[in-house]
């Protein structure tokens, strides 16, 4: 993860639909919720957030002035080259950069990836994930 590959933003900016990271892992925001507590207390945020790799869901509470990180999301088109087990390597459209990449969890969408097929696979934080069949 680079300098680059991130950019900050306060969490009680943050709305439904941002994507953070939490954890090194890149979460999709569900929900939030941003409560004023007392006097001199601090706004607080509460949020519903999901793991776009492993769909594992969490809920986190954190001041409205704490600083979190946002991903840099690369949305690309590859061709699918070749399936193997549970990864399947595929070939960027714009670089020609072949690589290997995790088959994804949902059913649908992987009953949909054959080879030769063009995708749109995301890479955030180094990690990448094929997100639809076009």
């Amino acid at each position: 993860m680079s300098e680059q590959d991130i950019k900050p933003v306060k969490a009680g900016q943050v709305k439904e639909g941002y994507y953070i990271i939490h954890n090194n892992e890149v979460y999709l925001v569900r929900s939030i919720e941003k409560s004023k507590t007392g006097k001199h207390g601090h706004a607080k945020c509460r949020m519903k957030i999901e793991n776009i790799f492993t769909g594992s869901k969490t809920e986190i509470s954190i001041p409205g002035d704490t600083k979190l990180q946002s991903p840099v999301i690369d949305k690309r088109n590859a061709q699918v080259i070749s399936l193997g087990g549970d990864s399947v390597q595929i070939m960027d459209l714009e670089t020609y950069a072949t690589f290997e990449a995790a088959l994804p969890a949902e059913e649908e969408l992987r009953s949909l990836i054959q080879e030769g097929v063009e995708i749109e696979y995301w890479n955030a934080i180094g990690k990448r994930k094929i997100m639809r069949v076009k």
